[in-house]
Formats: C-alpha cells, sequence, structure tokens
C-alpha cells in the first residue's frame, strides 16, 4: 500500500492514463505486471485507508473513466474481469464463488485471453449492422465498415436472428507481417505490435489498403439463458469464430485441479498458436451459477482472468550503447541479435540506467533473458551466467558526456549531462523554431547546425543575440538570407506563451497542454509561482504530472530569464474577439467566452475542412482561445462542429446526430474583435 495520499492519488493518475492508452488500442504506458501490481497497491491502500479514496476509483470503474469512447452505447456495460497470478490465488477464488453459491461449482470453462481489441457485433434477423468498440465499457466508437473484414466475423449468420456477439479483434503473428508489408509499401512507419496494429486498423478510415484482421467470440447475449460451452457452440454453429474453436479449444472443467491442469497447458502452448495470448479466463459455465454469484460495480464474480508471466526469451546481446535526450539524460541501451517476442522482432532493449545495469550483470557478449509483455519497450533482466564468455568485459559508462564531452551529474539514477538541453542544442533548438511552436521560418536543420558548429547558439535565448554580419559570415549564407533569418528571429518574440512553452519542450505537455497552461496562468509570471496543487487546477494535470512540470519549470528557469531579457512575449494574449464575445454576462452574471456552456464548461468543438486564413493547428488553437476543447472525433459527446471548406465524414455525421454546425467563414469572424 502507499504512505501518503499523494503517492495514491498519484498512482490512481497513472493507471487511469494507462487504461486510457490500453482501451484506446494505442502504445501501452506500462506493462501488464506493472499495472496490475500498481492497481493491487491502488486497493490495497482504499482497504487501509478508505478515507483517502477518490471519485471513480480504477478500482470500482471499468477503465477508469479512460478509455476512448463513442456515441455507441452498449446494451449492458462491457466489464473487466479481475486478474489473478498464481494457482494459490485461483483456488482461493474458486473457493470463495462455491461459498456464494452455497454449494460447488457446477464445472467451468477455460479459454484463451487474447490480446486484442474488445468489440460487441449486433446481428439483427442474421446481419451484421453495427460493431461497437469497448471504450469506457459504457459505451464505444462505430467501427462497423472496419469490422466487417475480420475473419470470423460474418456479414450474415447461418440462420435470420437478432443477438449481440462480444470477443477480440486481432492479427495472427503472419497477418501482422503482411500489414506491416503493406503499411511500409504505402510509405508508412512500421506497425509497433499486433495489438497497436489491429487497434489502428480498426479504426481507419480512409488507408489506402485492407490490412487483414481476425476476430474469436467469447460472449453472446440475447440467447436466453444456456450454458456459456452450449452457447459458444451455438454461435459457432451459426457462422461466428469462437475461443472454442481457436487451437486452444475451451476445456470444460468439473473441479478447480482440471482447471488448473488447462491453465498450465494453455501456457505451455501460448508461443505456438500464432497469435498473442496473455492469459486464461476462467468461467462458472451453468447460468445458473452466474445469477447466483452476480456481480461487483467492475467486474462480475462468476469470472476470472488468470495472467501469464511476461513473454520472456533470451539472445544474445551485442553491445551496449548509450542514448542522450533532448534534456541530456543518458541511457544505456541493449543492442540485441534479433529475437521474436509477443509476436514482434526486438532488436534492442533498455537497461534503465547505470546502476541498474550494474545490478542486472550483464555484458556484452552475453546470452540474455529479454521481456515484453503488451506494446512496451522490451527490457533485458538478466544473463545466464553459466554460458558467459569466458572474454566478456563489464561495460564502462562513460567518463565524459559521449555527445558533448561535458560532465556528467551522477548524483541522480538517472545521469544527466550537466550542460542539460545546451547538449543537445540541435534537438532543442530544431523544435523552438519548429512550424508548430516559434515557427521561425528559415531556421532549418543545416542553418542550425552551422550555427551551433560556430559557437554561436546553444540554447533558444541566443537566437535572439543573432546578427546579419553573424549569420552572413556562415556558409552559404548571403546577406539577404542572413536579413530573413534575423527578422524571422525577431518576429517570433510576439509569440504568445503558449507557443513559447511549447517550444520549450516542458515535459509531460504538449501543444494542447501548453495552450492550457498558458489559458489558466495568464502570464510565465504567474505559471512559475505556482505550486503543484494550483497546476493540478489545469484540466489533464494530475499529482504526477503536476509534480513533473514544476520541476521542469524550475530547471528552465534560467533560460526563461534570459528569453525574459530578449524581449520575448511571456503572457497569453486575451484574443479581443473573445473577449469582446465575453462582455455579454451570462445568467449568473459572470463573463463568457463564446465556445463555452453557460455554465462556463467548455464545449467540445470539431474542426473539419479548410477554416479561411488558419492551418489545422492554428484551428485548433483557436477553439481554445474562444473557451472551447479541441476534439479529433464527432460523437454524441460534441457540442459543435465547424465545417469548412473540404470537409467530409465528420460533417455528414454532425448531421446525422443532429449536433449543431457552425460554418467555418462564422467560426473565422469569432476571432475578429467586435468595434467598440
Amino acid at each position: 500500500m502507499f504512505d501518503s495520499v499523494e503517492e495514491y492519488r498519484a498512482a490512481v493518475e497513472e493507471i487511469r492514463a494507462a487504461a486510457a492508452l490500453y482501451y484506446g488500442g494505442s502504445s501501452l504506458a506500462m506493462d501488464d505486471a506493472a499495472y496490475d501490481g500498481l492497481m493491487a497497491r491502488v486497493a490495497a491502500t482504499e482497504a487501509s485507508r478508505p478515507e483517502w479514496k477518490v471519485d471513480e476509483s480504477p478500482t470500482e470503474v471499468v477503465a477508469a473513466g479512460g478509455g476512448v469512447v463513442g456515441d455507441v452505447v452498449h446494451s449492458t456495460p462491457m466489464l473487466s474481469l479481475d486478474n489473478v497470478f498464481d494457482e494459490e490465488t485461483l483456488s482461493r477464488w474458486a473457493a470463495r464463488l462455491d461459498r456464494l453459491l452455497g454449494r460447488p461449482t457446477a464445472g467451468y470453462t477455460v479459454e484463451p485471453k487474447i490480446d486484442g481489441l474488445a468489440i460487441a457485433a449486433r446481428y439483427v434477423d442474421g446481419r451484421l449492422v453495427q460493431v461497437a468498440t469497448r471504450g469506457d465499457g459504457r459505451a464505444g466508437e462505430d467501427v462497423t465498415a472496419q469490422a466487417r473484414r475480420a475473419v470470423g466475423l460474418p456479414e450474415q449468420l447461418a440462420e435470420p436472428v437478432t443477438l449481440e456477439v462480444r470477443g477480440e479483434v486481432f492479427m495472427t503473428d503472419a497477418d501482422f507481417e503482411v500489414a506491416n508489408g503493406m503499411r511500409m509499401a504505402a510509405g508508412e512507419p512500421a506497425f509497433a505490435h499486433p495489438r497497436s496494429a489491429a487497434a489502428g486498423t480498426l479504426r481507419a478510415q480512409d488507408r489506402t489498403y485492407d490490412a487483414p484482421l481476425s476476430f474469436l467470440a467469447y460472449a453472446v447475449h440475447g440467447r436466453g439463458e444456456d450454458a456459456h460451452s452450449a452457447e459458444m457452440a451455438e454461435i459457432a454453429r451459426l457462422g461466428v469464430a469462437t475461443t472454442a474453436g481457436s487451437p486452444t479449444g475451451m476445456p470444460l472443467c468439473a473441479t478447480v485441479d482440471e482447471v488448473l491442469a488447462a491453465v498450465q497447458a494453455l501456457n505451455a502452448a501460448r508461443g505456438t498458436l500464432g497469435f498473442g495470448i496473455d492469459g486464461a479466463v476462467i468461467k462458472a459455465d451453468q447460468p445458473a451459477d452466474r445469477a447466483a454469484a452476480g456481480f461487483s460495480s467492475r467486474a462480475p464474480r462468476w469470472g476470472i482472468a488468470y495472467k501469464f508471466p511476461a513473454d520472456t526469451r533470451t539472445t544474445k546481446l551485442l553491445r551496449i550503447e548509450v542514448q542522450i535526450g533532448r534534456t541530456g539524460v543518458i541511457t544505456p541501451v541493449a543492442v540485441l541479435e534479433p529475437v521474436q517476442i509477443s509476436g514482434v522482432i526486438v532488436t534492442s532493449a533498455t537497461l534503465h540506467n547505470f546502476d541498474d545495469l550494474v545490478r542486472r550483470n550483464v555484458r556484452p557478449g552475453d546470452t540474455v533473458f529479454v521481456r515484453r509483455a503488451g506494446d512496451v519497450i522490451p527490457e533485458v533482466t538478466g544473463a545466464k551466467l553459466d554460458e558467459r564468455p569466458a572474454d566478456a568485459l563489464p561495460f564502462e559508462p562513460p567518463a565524459v558526456c559521449p555527445r558533448c564531452a561535458g560532465e556528467i551529474d551522477r548524483t541522480q539514477k538517472r545521469w544527466r549531462c550537466t550542460r542539460g538541453r545546451a547538449c543537445g542544442a540541435h534537438e532543442s533548438l530544431a523544435y523552438y523554431a519548429a512550424r508548430h511552436s516559434m515557427d521561425i521560418e528559415g531556421l532549418g536543420g543545416k542553418v542550425l547546425d552551422l550555427l551551433v558548429a560556430a559557437g554561436h547558439v546553444t540554447d533558444p535565448a541566443d537566437l535572439y543575440d543573432l546578427d546579419v554580419p553573424t549569420v552572413a559570415a556562415l556558409e552559404r549564407m548571403g546577406e539577404l538570407s542572413a536579413t530573413k533569418l534575423v527578422a524571422a528571429i525577431q518576429s517570433s518574440k510576439q509569440q504568445p506563451l503558449s507557443r513559447v512553452l511549447t517550444g520549450l519542450g516542458v515535459r509531460m505537455t504538449g501543444r494542447s497542454m501548453s495552450r492550457r497552461l498558458a489559458r489558466h496562468f495568464g502570464t510565465m509570471d504567474a505559471l512559475l509561482a505556482a505550486t503543484v496543487d494550483d497546476l493540478q487546477h489545469v484540466e489533464g494535470v494530475g499529482p504526477e504530472r503536476a509534480v513533473m512540470i514544476a520541476a521542469e519549470l524550475v530547471e528552465i528557469t534560467p533560460l526563461i530569464a534570459r528569453l525574459a531579457a530578449r524581449g520575448v512575449n511571456l503572457t497569453e494574449p486575451t484574443d479581443p474577439a473573445a473577449a469582446s464575445a465575453a462582455s455579454s454576462a451570462s445568467p449568473d452574471g459572470a463573463a463568457r467566452l463564446p465556445l463555452q456552456k453557460e455554465d462556463g464548461t467548455p464545449m467540445t468543438v470539431v474542426v473539419t475542412g479548410a477554416v479561411p486564413g488558419l492551418t489545422r493547428d492554428e484551428g485548433n488553437e483557436a477553439v481554445e482561445r474562444l473557451g472551447g476543447r479541441s476534439a479529433s472525433s464527432v460523437s454524441k459527446r460534441t457540442d459543435l462542429v465547424v465545417v469548412g471548406e473540404g470537409a467530409g465524414s465528420k460533417a455528414q455525421k454532425a448531421e446525422q446526430l443532429g449536433i449543431q454546425i457552425m460554418p467555418a467563414a462564422d467560426f473565422a469572424a469569432l476571432l475578429t474583435p467586435t468595434p467598440a
């Protein structure tokens, strides 16, 4: 359990963020073992200190409200399952189920826990009419068009029946290779992992290729009450692929000992199935047992997931390299002989930090254990010491920064170049000058290379000391080009605070968070004076993020002072049009911005198509300056859709859902101040 309420709340935020990524089908924030361990600590803390318990705790709410939601409300909630990790805990769960029933459970089924994306597929009169993702468990996204391609999810059933099938959409190992070939042929980067590939394919609406998908059902609704094994047999007869028909089968077990044997067999076979699984699902087979056991607030009591250990393989550690991040953090990385883990070819893995490297006792030339669970960075967990080559030598950590030869700060576990961001001057300056940051035209990679190499700039503040003669003296830079570049740099001083924050690259922020921080505090001085508690009043800033932002701001305060001394704007201007529109008071007497609701909360706004005079990023910025919250997809939770030239399906969906539509010209007019 946690010793303080701050640690507990930080863990809750971490779980919610991880759940949002997992149920959204994107890259994972942590592996299953880390997630489950954190959840267990949160549950233990809540049991011991109930007064700390937050509203909608992740121990009670499916996905902790973090999943990607949509406008398709599920017929019944798509609940998660509680987890066990060893045979003793599984036996205790079975004994508890027997106590709930007041008699022995009348049989169990054992199925593979597929590493895919959960969906609900509705059939009406035998025809597939709608498919929705899990979302937050209560509502999900409509992915009907894409899901129709999944093998195992037929367009038409063998009989004209009405029912709902639930299961997992996934990619087999073979299809993952095919999908990556298609993706790279289309000029896109390879998928990272079969689960993210399946999730991305399921949501993609405008790809030029059709990546293969598969489906296996694990439940059916609307067929009356029957044994789970019989229900699976019936929908298989209708043409739906089920977990019972997969290579693992679905053993029907009479006792817990039989269940344990089936789980062990499934774990032993996991590498031979041709698709990823991360555990086994055990369910009471009979409907009477399920009805008597019932549900908790987040999971059925008649089912449990037995989570397998992370997939661990062995391979050769070829060498250890050192990477230096944009903020000067120095990290050892293992370069490996290629090895397939959970369907992914792994060629490198994290070694975390230099203390951890010593603790794990791995050397170049060793045969090492590499683990991977879900879509996370693989890690080296140790070496097979009995196979260590006689000439294997311990890795010698760098004495100075490998990138700039500067001193290394070793006072923390994560070593850092003492020059910090100046060490990665090119990377930090390029980010600062980028279009989405300070938008300094003409300050490209080659020019930056020349400026850094000549020693003229090491951080963003140095840019504003450049003059035309200095720049013109650079190779292939004439006076005209130098004049334009210096003018562009000086012009960037007028950018709003949100752009400055984006350009500084504060950890755990991005464009959207930078805009929120700038709008909330208004000035850099106010932001620098903000406490960790103050930061948590900003939408999307939890305890962990607040601590990180506060620490990062302290670190870059000297740089901020240098920018201020050079005249860089450090305030977030009040949009004249927004201020004008906000002058009309709301019923409670408070001024409201144009895209705020009557209660002062932001409207959810989607901008689709071209808005006169604005890029897409500028359109989203404008939404937030006017008090709204920008979104990328249209659902029933959308309040307004701005429609410009070239708008497509989003505009059509808004019309179908009856959502308010605003022409782009009217939206642009909101940005024009009203004459006094």
